[in-house]
């Protein structure tokens, strides 16, 4: 039975998204989702469309001309990136390190892409030497796809020796930077990446629903190059990026509502300046590392490998992993995330993604698992972990 009479609105209740995402939202980009719908050719639209374009190249740090937001949540631009590229029979090497790593090989394998596995343990990054051996067993390699920000660990992967050796072997290089964009460098061009993609509701802090995604030069010449069709015609940029470029070939209706919304996300984020915005993430990160620490808390990842971004917090020994999201909830109205796959019941994944990483967000979160630990079995002074985070604040 509905808890939600049929003739209210839903009513969302009050809630602090310190999960996997979605992020919070910035009040503009909420009311620029209000604003009134234009048509998706209206001139007025279109020059939001060419801004759009113009400030996703500056989060991206490329030249790339076809830059543009893939209508579908970040899932459709991990798709894109595939099928666009991939022809049946072609070999991709595929880093697998966590949930997104292996949604990247089912997808190619589905494209009828030969896939070689490039492996790690989840919470390790794939090291350049698994990559090297990877491509080694391949014959023409076409890709090396990599996890640049894997959500499910927490693991920040290195990406300047993985492209070195995806060019030396004549593959493109192609990375998912969902949780990366906007919450960390990511320099599409400066590292040579030929392909990139992302989403909306993580650190460019917009709702889910538009996946942006990059293809340099090498990309598109490839997707020129093509046999056959693309896979998919929903996302054939093929056809995507005659809609998107001055031909202005009508493909599809564009969610209007959700392109106000990523071209205002956009705005903030440039008015804020990336490399302030980074240094944001860090310090709240090292902030809420500290006061972890001193609440008796380790983290499922080294030191140097660490998201800003996305943290993965190990569940003490005797403590129930989903009492204490659930108390959290209930009580404090915070959200965090549970481990996938293999840890699943072992890690909590705390985000500090956009306009979730603030000081205020780590400090109320450190508050609450401090009243909230000790009544699930792990002993613990509970206004360390607040105190700890001010000590890092106060230094900076």
């Amino acid at each position: 039975m509905s808890l939600i009479p049929p003739s209210e609105v839903f009513p969302p209740p009050e809630r602090l998204l310190l999960g996997p995402g979605p992020s919070q939202v910035h009040p503009r980009v909420l009311a620029a989702m209000a604003l009134p719908l234009v048509g998706h050719l209206d001139p007025s639209f279109v020059a939001l469309m060419d801004e759009t374009k113009r400030m996703l190249r500056a989060v991206f740090g490329t030249t790339n001309e076809l830059t543009i937001p893939i209508s579908g949540t970040g899932s459709a631009g991990l798709e894109a990136a595939i099928v666009n590229l991939v022809e049946p029979g072609d070999e991709v090497v595929i880093g697998v390190n966590g949930v997104f790593g292996t949604r990247l090989a089912d997808v190619a394998e589905r494209a009828g892409a030969v896939v070689v596995r490039a492996e790690a343990p989840w919470g390790e990054i794939v090291p350049a030497e698994t990559i090297a051996a990877a491509l080694g067993r391949t014959k023409k390699p076409r890709l090396l796809v990599l996890v640049h920000a894997e959500t499910s660990t927490g693991v920040r992967q290195p990406l300047e020796d993985a492209c070195r050796l995806a060019h030396e072997h004549d593959a493109l290089f192609v990375i998912d930077c969902v949780t990366s964009l906007g919450g960390c460098p990511v320099d599409v061009d400066r590292l040579g990446v030929d392909a990139a993609y992302s989403g909306t509701q993580k650190c460019l802090s917009c709702p889910p629903g538009l996946a942006p995604i990059t293809f340099g030069p090498r990309a598109v010449a490839r997707l020129r190059a093509r046999t056959r069709k693309v896979q998919s015609w929903y996302l054939d940029l093929t056809m995507l990026e005659k809609y998107w470029g001055e031909e202005r070939v009508y493909h599809h209706t564009a969610p209007i509502s959700m392109n106000y919304a990523l071209y205002e996300a956009l705005r903030v984020t440039l008015e804020e300046g990336l490399e302030a915005r980074f240094t944001r993430h860090r310090r709240n990160h090292e902030a809420l590392v500290a006061g972890l620490d001193a609440l008796g808390l380790t983290m499922a990842v080294a030191p140097e490998r660490r998201l800003w971004m996305l943290n993965s917090v190990r569940v003490p020994a005797g403590v129930d992993d989903a009492a204490v999201r659930r108390a959290l909830l209930e009580e404090d109205r915070i959200e965090i995330g549970g481990g996938l796959g293999p840890l699943k019941g072992r890690t909590w994944r705390i985000g500090l993604m956009g306009e979730s990483s603030t000081g205020d967000n780590v400090r109320r979160l450190l508050a609450a698992l401090g009243r909230i630990l000790p009544r699930h079995g792990l002993a613990c002074d509970a206004g360390a972990g607040v105190a700890a985070a001010a000590r890092v604040y106060a230094a900076e």
